[in-house]
């Protein structure tokens, strides 16, 4: 299983990025998809998830209203728009997958069974 996150980039105060994670050895309609993200000295923290069945969204806080998640069936890949960044978004973002997630722990790194290697966004002021 492997899971290829790409889009990353340097921009700055409110501009946007589109963050791809795509997912080979599994099927994404069958996965719950998550957004997590790790700033420089911090915690790993929930961005953004999508489920399996139905695809119910769930976004953090911090990110609800600007962030959108999204699941492109066809191509095995899920999205992630980040529109109006803020230099707090700042941080590595990493997609991660997990078949039996219910609602409650989707926000919990440790639930997920596979993992990207996370791609870099900078967002300056």
């Amino acid at each position: 299983v492997q899971l290829q996150a790409s889009g990353g980039g340097s921009v700055q105060t409110g501009d946007s990025l589109r963050l791809s994670c795509a997912v080979t050895g599994r099927t994404v309609s069958q996965y719950t998809v998550a957004w997590f993200r790790q700033a420089p000295g911090k915690e790993r923290e929930f961005v953004a998830g999508i489920k399996r069945s139905g695809g119910s969204t769930y976004y953090a806080d911090s990110v609800k209203g600007r962030f959108t998640i999204s699941k492109d069936n066809a191509k095995n890949t899920v999205h992630l728009q980040m529109n109006s960044l803020k230099p707090e978004d700042t941080a590595v973002y990493l997609c991660a997958i997990d078949r039996d997630i219910i609602v409650s722990s989707m926000s919990l790194s440790r639930e997920y069974d596979y993992w990207g290697q996370g791609t870099l966004v900078t967002v300056s002021s």
